[in-house]
């Protein structure tokens, strides 16, 4: 499985212990967009920084390939879609993972996705 830059947020929340459980159970892959998008926020606390640090440190981080780039550019072609959704997308796709995201709606157009958001019921 794939998290998505909103799933990694969400882990540094209290109240998303699930997350947390999650990662320590399948020990996700992250894309290399996510990186930078986690890390790269201007308003992170330190402790936010501090923990996303560590996650980084030890998760799986995919680079952006030529492929992931070929595959964001056919996402792109076949629905508008933010530059960071169609790599990370196109990441899931390549490297045949599910998605883990909190917003399915940005990617439900894409048959090829296997999607799942950790906030409703049944779907890990």
């Amino acid at each position: 499985m794939l998290l998505d830059s909103n799933i990694i947020i969400y882990s540094v929340q209290p109240e998303n212990a699930h997350i947390r459980q999650l990662i320590a159970d399948h020990n996700p892959a992250v894309s290399a967009l996510s990186y930078l998008e986690v890390l790269g926020y201007h308003r992170l606390t330190q402790t936010d920084r501090l923990y996303f640090e560590q996650f980084f440190q030890v998760a799986q981080v995919v680079p952006i390939s030529q492929i992931v780039i070929e595959q964001a550019v056919l996402l792109r072609q076949m629905r508008r879609i933010t530059l960071g959704d169609a790599i990370i997308g196109g990441t899931a796709i390549v490297h045949n993972l599910n998605l883990v995201t909190r917003n399915t709606e940005d990617f439900r157009y894409f048959t090829q996705l296997r999607l799942l958001n950790t906030f409703e019921a049944n779907t890990i």
